[in-house]
């Protein structure tokens, strides 16, 4: 089995959370916090050798250590502080990330309703095709909409090429890190780890999710996220 490294980022800012919670990855989800559940998720797949856990600053490193250490069978564990930009923080990761790792998935922790089945399927495709990302397929109308006299003029795009992206997003180690050496030499600005590799024409295995996995984004997102997690028990 080839030895897989979960890269877990933990420092956004949550400024959608409208002040309600000091830190969305520590807020109270049923017994654990937020970032407790995707932890453990990980954990229990049973396919990760190490954790990268990428934080804010020191003090949100501590605050997420003390929220984690009653969690059981947890692989080597470092901590890793991130930067200003997302692709600050998965850099910071892939550079703590063991030398001998072979695949990295790379998951936001403010997804806590990844399952071990999709950690472990995403695996399997990167050995199969290189990269891999749960997502779920567009199901609504999608219109691209020009801006017109205060209205607007819609276009029907074709929502059959529509996915929607989660994480994690999975990758040979190699090609990620090399990847990711010419974002930050470059200067660029992503907002998921599959836009570092485009330009490559590498083949990405699409995971459709068996189960939600919604983003913490708002404080009303906290009881479906609850109840998501309450059902799957």
């Amino acid at each position: 089995m080839p030895k897989s490294t979960a890269i877990l980022l933990a420092g956004g800012s949550g400024n959608r959370m409208q002040g309600q919670v000091e830190d969305k990855v520590l807020a109270a989800l049923g017994s654990r916090a937020v970032i407790a559940h995707s932890v453990q998720a990980f954990a229990d797949s049973k396919q990760i050798a190490a954790l990268v856990l990428v934080c804010r600053d020191e003090e949100q490193q501590s605050a997420i250590r003390s929220a984690i250490e009653s969690l059981v069978n947890l692989p080597e564990t470092t901590f890793a502080l991130g930067g200003a930009e997302r692709q600050d923080s998965v850099w910071a990761g892939l550079k703590a990330a063991p030398s001998d790792t072979e695949i990295a998935l790379i998951h936001d922790c403010a997804r806590p309703c990844v399952t071990p089945e999709a950690i472990r399927e995403s695996i399997a495709k990167v050995v199969e095709f290189g990269a891999a990302c749960l997502a779920r397929p567009v199901s609504d109308t999608i219109k691209s909409a020009d801006s017109y006299d205060g209205a607007y003029l819609p276009t029907t795009v074709d929502r059959s090429k529509l996915w929607a992206m989660e994480t994690p997003q999975s990758f040979r180690f190699e090609m990620i890190r090399s990847a990711y050496e010419t974002v930050i030499s470059t200067g660029q600005r992503i907002t998921d780890d599959l836009s570092a590799i485009e330009d490559i024409d590498q083949p990405v295995a699409f995971v459709s999710n068996g189960q939600p996995n919604p983003k913490l984004t708002t404080p009303d997102d906290l009881p479906y996220l609850e109840y998501l997690l309450a059902k799957r028990s």
